[in-house]
């Protein structure tokens, strides 16, 4: 198995997700093994995603905090805490509440739920005023099948031009888009509140791939991060999947190491 990666000052957490089909008791094993800094947590089927009291246990157990929670506001999750997209949403807030994370990552409301996107950038605002907690709203993609593109998700997929007070940029997304990863940073600015880190060969499909094997600009962003003094969290987002134990530690270690890299390298030479 691979050790632990570790550069003083650079701050990288592990999603849950990144382990999938396994638990949220892997991730945290792996993420205190590998070296990471903290987790974020996908809300998904497994109970322990759900629950305040075991994810706590897990954190203080292998001494890494909980930064950010993601809302089941995915396709695959949508029975999850019922089908009320705003009950996704609270329970999210009020689980992260609990375990101490300082954010919640959410999408944008699929193009169907047109009273919950009515609503959707006041009801982010509200809660986020009344709760202290960051709801960073996701970028995503246009879907597309048969050469025809359609638009998922409303207001839009693209964050950067919504007034949103808190941003997550996906690096996967962004491939899949066709977006300017680095141009939505710099567009962003201090509403760059969350990094899903990964990579992408601008496939129609979200690839999730480890940073370093795509065509992204993931060295680029990561030194540019590090240069703005970024104080958000860039968390490990990979897809891991159809691998062995063995190959998923391999590239979680690989992800971790190519991330600390750039964060000191852009330190490093800013210092000097």
């Amino acid at each position: 198995m691979a050790g632990a990666v570790s550069i003083p000052g650079a701050t990288v957490a592990l999603s849950t997700a990144s382990v999938y089909p396994d638990t949220c008791a892997a991730a945290f094993a792996t993420a205190a093994r590998l070296g990471y800094d903290a987790i974020e947590v996908m809300v998904f089927t497994d109970p322990v995603s759900q629950e305040a009291g075991a994810l706590a246990a897990l954190s203080q157990l292998h001494g890494i905090p909980i930064v950010s929670v993601h809302a089941p506001t995915l396709l695959l999750t949508q029975r999850i805490w019922g089908p009320d997209p705003w009950t996704k949403v609270d329970n999210s807030i009020a689980l992260a509440r609990e375990v101490g994370a300082s954010t919640v990552v959410l999408h944008p409301p699929f193009r169907w739920q047109k009273e919950y996107a009515s609503e959707f950038v006041e009801g982010v605002a509200l809660r986020e005023h009344e709760t202290g907690i960051a709801l960073a709203v996701e970028n995503m993609f246009p879907w597309r099948a048969r050469q025809r593109e359609f638009e998922a998700y409303l207001p839009h997929w693209d964050p950067v031009p919504q007034p949103y007070d808190h941003v997550t940029l996906d690096l996967s997304h962004t491939s899949t888009a066709g977006s300017d990863a680095m141009a939505m940073a710099a567009a962003l600015g201090p509403r760059l509140r969350h990094v899903h880190l990964a990579d992408g060969l601008g496939s129609l499909k979200d690839e999730h791939l480890v940073p370093g094997r795509g065509s992204q600009p993931c060295a680029e962003f990561l030194e540019l991060l590090a240069l703005k003094r970024f104080s958000g969290s860039v968390v490990v987002e990979v897809g891991t999947r159809k691998l062995t134990p063995e190959q998923r530690e391999v590239d979680l270690a690989e992800a971790l190491a190519f991330a600390r890299l750039h964060l000191a390298t852009a330190s490093t030479a800013d210092a000097s």
